[in-house]
């Protein structure tokens, strides 16, 4: 496999595959939401750059770790020069089939999102058209998706791995995108310097709005992910025919979950401030997002993962005020280089 690299702070992995980690505002638990806002990306680092600090089980591993707060909602946001497939787990249950981890891509049932068809993924694939919200919880209370599915709390964190085209299916790609490419560009010189070309087929545009929004090692607290509130998201189905993924990964990574003290005694640098208060976000008139692909088929929800509760079952109830937001601010979204990350056994 090839190696994961950090830009920033996002990963990219092999096959020009680009992922976000964001934070968001968190949705209540009833109810169907809109998509919340990107408030800004998480920090993420190298787990080899902290051999003395961080945990021991975490340098076996390998990957990087980003900080959350308890109850914390972030989403993943994609990006890819050239069609990939890409597995997402949480502790180590596919966050699309609910199935456990595998090195191999599955369509019956499906266990990735397609790239660059698919831009993000907030939540876990519970509902027909709808996914549950990602939320960072400790582990040992039994609220993790993990500990849902499983009935055990071993892994935690996020596990990222990409599958490319295989060669014949994918030189057919590059082919039909340079004549692509060069239709645009003739388009474009026709249409002179105010003209562009449209947006590639399955592409999606990046909305400014959505893209910038001490001591020896010991074990840390380890964080995995829960879910929460519902919202209307559709995770789609492959649309490449069978047989035309890759049988190996291109590549992997384990990203660690840890709490701000964590990282700041891991690390040395202060964690990022606390999450943005929802209801004054929303009284500010700040926008929220509705995404829709007319072409786009919608995976649907599994058992194991339509079950799974939310982190209110086990913490108690959400506190935090809400406040609905207009119909004026929900904005319709779709058809409307660094080290390598080390890798280790997981």
């Amino acid at each position: 496999m090839e190696s994961v690299r950090i830009d920033g702070d996002s990963l990219v992995l092999p096959g020009g595959v680009r992922v976000r980690f964001m934070r968001t505002l968190r949705l209540p638990e009833t109810g169907t939401h809109a998509l919340p806002p990107g408030l800004g990306q998480f920090p993420v680092r190298r787990v080899e750059d902290y051999p003395q600090t961080v945990p021991a089980e975490w340098r076996a591993r390998g990957g990087v770790m980003l900080p959350v707060y308890l109850r914390e909602a972030m989403w993943l946001g994609f990006g890819a020069t050239e069609p990939a497939a890409l597995q997402v787990g949480a502790g180590k249950v596919c966050a699309v089939s609910g199935r456990p981890w595998s090195s191999r891509l599955s369509r019956r049932p499906q266990n990735y999102v397609v790239l660059p068809r698919q831009p993000w993924l907030d939540g876990i694939n519970s509902g027909k058209g709808t996914v549950r919200q990602f939320v960072a919880v400790p582990l040992g209370l039994g609220a993790t998706v993990e500990g849902q599915v499983t009935g055990e709390e071993v892994w935690g964190g996020v596990q990222l791995q990409t599958f490319s085209l295989q060669e014949a299916p994918l030189a057919k790609w590059r082919d039909e995108e340079r004549r692509r490419q060069e239709r645009a560009l003739r388009t474009r010189s026709a249409s002179g310097p105010y003209g562009g070309p449209p947006p590639a087929p399955g592409a999606v545009p990046a909305p400014a709005a959505m893209a910038a929004p001490g001591g020896g090692p010991r074990r840390a607290a380890a964080m995995g992910l829960g879910v929460g509130g519902s919202m209307r998201q559709e995770v789609y189905k492959d649309d490449w025919p069978a047989g035309s993924w890759a049988e190996e990964p291109a590549g992997r990574v384990f990203v660690h979950l840890v709490t701000p003290p964590e990282w700041r005694r891991i690390t040395g640098e202060a964690p990022p401030p606390s999450p943005v208060d929802r209801a004054a976000y929303t009284r500010a008139g700040l926008p929220w997002f509705d995404y829709y692909d007319q072409d786009g088929e919608d995976l649907a929800p599994t058992d194991a993962l339509g079950e799974v509760k939310p982190v209110g079952d086990w913490l108690g109830d959400d506190h935090e005020p809400w406040q609905e937001p207009s119909p004026q601010q929900v904005k319709p979204l779709g058809d409307a280089p660094g080290k390598p990350v080390g890798d280790g056994d997981w």
